[in-house]
């Protein structure tokens, strides 16, 4: 038997395997995260009433910046407790989301959130925080894995250790929106 060839036995049942079971489509995949970011702005509960850990498969990895990897549902509910625990309220923009479909198990999600973390509000376009992107896998109508990528620096008190923020006497809690006309009329003046 070649080294990679598994035997199989037949105490494996058909759940436990990995194996996608249910075909999805792009629309249903897309539900599944749709659902996961209405929770986390309700609380932890889906429409459902049911917890957000539901959506997730037992094995599920989701990654959070400076909170690291949690992998299975008891990781996760501890990670989205400590993260929780900072905000008093989080709103997902969903009327603006940017959905970006593969046809596959893997696609990822760019948005729009605002706020109020334990050490301020935060609004996107407003302060540095609010923008963020998710990529996500989905597969049996479950959440495989979700990576979030966003500032974790919600009420923008980071600010110190990056001096442009604070150039020629400018308020470094502001983000910048300059456009290519402001910006290339800056380069010109200096």
């Amino acid at each position: 038997m070649a080294p990679s060839a598994r035997p199989r036995t037949a105490d494996v049942e058909e759940d436990e395997m990995a194996i996608s079971q249910q075909p999805m489509t792009d629309e249903q995949r897309k539900s599944v995260a749709l659902e996961y970011l209405k929770a986390f702005d309700n609380g932890g509960t889906t429409s459902t009433g049911g917890s957000i850990l539901d959506l997730f498969a037992d094995d599920a990895q989701v990654h959070f910046p400076k909170w690291g990897l949690a992998t299975g549902k008891d990781a996760i509910g501890r990670m989205f407790g400590d993260v929780g625990a900072t905000l008093e309220r989080i709103v997902h923009d969903y009327a603006n989301f940017n959905w970006i479909m593969t046809g596959t198990d893997t696609f990822a999600c760019e948005g729009t959130s605002f706020g109020e973390h334990q050490d301020g509000e935060w609004r996107a376009g407003v302060t540095h925080a609010g923008r963020w992107c998710d990529v996500f896998e989905v597969r049996d109508f479950l959440i495989q894995r979700c990576f979030i990528y966003l500032d974790p620096d919600y009420a923008g008190l980071d600010t110190d250790r990056y001096p442009w923020l604070a150039r020629d006497g400018r308020d470094p809690s502001v983000p910048f929106n300059l456009g290519l006309r402001e910006a290339a009329s800056a380069s010109m003046d200096k």
